[in-house]
């Protein structure tokens, strides 16, 4: 029982360090363009990005089996490359990647809006490239939303259910993380186990946000 315990949290903090890693590269250059394009349409963009806040878990969650069945063209086509992606631990990235996306976004996006257009502009004077004054300048100014992000993103990934039970179910070593162990646990009756899971993913949310909160008021102190 031990062992399936670690086994059963290595993979739900593994989970969400892959998810968060994933996000953050996605996320900066999304928010980037959220923030500073002026398409017509980007509006439709934000919507869809932003989605996940409001959609049931399920709902994902049922669309993404779907689109991974071997039914679907999508899944046919995976299927005869030798791609499962439904009850895998890859299927289970792609879902929470999805419904995490708006949790890496939106802090990343809302620290880029309160850069001044003036540190572009000195930037570009002194002949920086876009990406060097992305990379050197304007990244470490937003630091904080950056760190926001991340934490947001990770506790959000390991406390998520639903998409994880639609896509991956409940398979021991590939698919089932801490949420769904919680919830099996809790339907055999054995409290002890589901405790032990929910102390532990309570212990180790909570130090995570406490240290980040604590490093950015330090920061901000040292601002001021």
């Amino acid at each position: 029982m031990e062992t399936e315990f670690l086994s059963t949290m290595v993979l739900t903090f593994k989970l969400a360090a892959v998810t968060t890693a994933i996000l953050l590269v996605i996320a900066i250059p999304l928010a980037s363009f959220l923030v500073f394009s002026r398409m017509r349409f980007k509006s439709v963009l934000e919507t869809i990005v932003s989605m996940p806040l409001v959609l049931p878990p399920s709902v994902l969650g049922f669309y993404l089996l779907l689109a991974f069945s071997p039914a679907s063209l999508i899944g046919s086509f995976l299927t005869e490359h030798g791609i499962r992606l439904a009850f895998s631990f890859e299927g289970l990235v792609i879902g929470s990647v999805l419904f995490s996306l708006p949790f890496m976004v939106h802090p990343i996006q809302s620290a880029l809006s309160q850069v001044p257009p003036s540190i572009f502009e000195a930037a570009y004077t002194l002949g920086k490239s876009k990406i060097e004054t992305m990379g050197r300048v304007i990244l470490p100014s937003i630091r904080h939303g950056l760190i926001s992000g991340i934490v947001l993103a990770f506790a959000h990934t390991v406390g998520e259910f639903g998409v994880i039970l639609m896509i991956g179910g409940n398979i021991p070593g590939e698919t089932r993380v801490a949420s769904i162990a919680i919830y099996d646990e809790v339907e055999s009756l054995n409290y002890a186990m589901a405790h032990q899971y929910a102390l532990t993913l309570f212990a180790v949310t909570f130090a995570i946000l406490l240290l980040v909160y604590t490093l950015n008021k330090k920061s901000l102190g040292n601002i001021r």
